[in-house]
């Protein structure tokens, strides 16, 4: 990283001559890109000293520093100590002091603390788009451009995310951690039909009739091929892969294949019905683990409770124990590995007592070593890098096939909930046509022409 000194001086030059910004928006990294960039970031971010050692900004400062930084459930969530001792072992002089504001209401908590004259915080944890909106709004987080442009960080490296975080052409955070979906299925119950499984490159057409070929109705055997969740997340976000539609579309025709696939899929029996799920109360895991699901659409974050879940004896491993993972399907046309997403952000706080410093820790959580940090902890860092989708392969209990490990390369990956100052209100709209499409109030054409009205009025009053 660089010195403390050397980035304020650069960051204040690209402001006097009026540089541009960072590039690399809105290209998507393979493989081979993310190690080059990598290479790229270290060698830019960690100039050698004469012995080839390494001389982070912190330890360049020589001053006694205290970074506050703002999170939530300590206790349950290993990775918040993991970054804080990694931070700390490379620079002697920094304290990273955690304080917990606890998960429930914790964007609403963390604003209201903000809105001081002084910050309680010099780094604080963005926990989802709406939060970060309200935070940007408020003007209690730092842009970040001018860092990110001093230290020459490669957004590409982040899929595409932070092109969906951008506000007026500024950036307020960077994401360090992220949950993808993937599609989850069980072996056992293709090998019990003689199928083959399903692959890391399927159209939607394909999952279909993959799901059809499978299921079973019978007596005492029953099997269904597809799961869908009660969240709207498990439909409406089928539709939002081509990366030329959103949620925050304002129209939503293109909604109507993908509730026609699970609507019919309902009434043939090749997954359970909404209803039926809302009044039983089902969870998603409970449906997996119960060994009749072949395949369900759910977030990598599934991944860690399963092997959990099998190591504890809480899943019947006779049922659910030959599991593993696959990209998620795609309509033709759109490249095979783009996936939906949710990240969690990191921030400079507008009051933060040293901006360089704080600028510091926000570089090394959402850079390539805290991504290493991350994975080591059983979690998937935003920078997916081939270090990191190794440890993560490597848990013990992931899927030992390749197809699985492979499965953990996203091509293009667009956020569940993208930025916009409303999308709270939005979001809302969208959950309740949903339900009402799914449990028959309505039909499906009745529900998005209702959606299409109230939204289009939120973004074109």
């Amino acid at each position: 990283m660089k010195k403390r000194k050397l980035i304020s001086a650069v960051m204040a030059c690209s402001m006097v001559l009026a540089l541009a910004g960072c590039g690399g928006n809105g290209s998507t990294p393979t493989t081979q890109t993310t190690t080059t960039a990598e290479t790229t970031q270290t060698e830019t971010t960690t100039p050698a000293t004469t012995e080839g050692q390494t001389t982070t900004q912190a330890e360049a400062s020589g001053d006694t520093i205290t970074l506050k930084w703002a999170i939530w459930d300590q206790d349950a969530t290993p990775y918040w100590m993991a970054l804080k001792d990694a931070y700390e072992a490379k620079n002697d002089n920094v304290t990273i002091e955690l304080i917990d504001l606890g998960s429930t209401d914790y964007m609403t908590v963390l604003a209201t603390q903000l809105s001081g004259s002084t910050s309680a915080f010099d780094v604080v944890t963005v926990k989802d788009v709406p939060g970060y909106a309200t935070l940007v709004q408020k003007n209690t987080i730092e842009p970040l451009d001018d860092y990110i442009s001093a230290a020459n960080i490669d957004l590409s490296l982040y899929g595409g995310a932070t092109d969906q975080i951008t506000v007026d052409g500024k950036l307020y955070q960077l994401p360090f951690r992220n949950d993808f979906w993937v599609l989850f299925y069980n072996k056992d119950l293709f090998d019990k039909a003689g199928i083959d499984y399903p692959t890391n490159d399927m159209t939607f057409e394909e999952y279909d009739a993959l799901a059809r070929q499978v299921s079973s109705s019978d007596f005492g055997s029953s099997v269904y091929g597809a799961h869908y969740h009660t969240w709207r997340s498990a439909v409406q976000l089928f539709g939002v892969l081509d990366g030329e539609h959103s949620i925050l579309s304002g129209t939503y025709d293109f909604f109507k294949p993908y509730y026609e696939l699970v609507l019919n899929q309902e009434t043939d029996n090749i997954c359970r019905s909404f209803t039926n799920l809302k009044t039983e109360g089902l969870h998603y895991s409970a449906a997996f683990s119960g060994g009749d699901v072949a395949m369900m659409n759910m977030g990598s974050w599934f991944i860690s409770t399963m092997i959990a879940n099998l190591q504890s004896g809480d899943y019947d491993s006779s049922l659910c124990g030959n599991w593993a993972i696959a990209k998620y399907p795609h309509a033709e046309g759109v490249e095979a590995g783009s996936t939906l997403g949710t990240i969690t952000g990191i921030a400079v706080t507008t009051g933060a007592s040293d901006k360089d410093a704080a600028w510091d820790f926000v570089e090394f959580v959402s850079g390539t070593e805290g991504a290493k940090v991350m994975a080591e902890t059983g979690n998937f860092p935003a920078i997916m890098t081939s270090e990191a989708m190794d440890i993560i392969s490597s848990l013990e209990g992931f899927p030992q096939d390749e197809q699985s490990k492979a499965a953990l390369e996203v091509s293009n990956l667009y956020l569940e909930v993208p930025y916009a100052e409303n999308v709270s209100e939005i979001n809302s709209i969208l959950d309740s046509y949903h339900s009402s499409i799914m449990s028959g109030e309505m039909t499906i054409d009745e529900g998005i022409a209702a959606m299409n009205d109230a939204i289009g009025k939120i973004l074109n009053p």
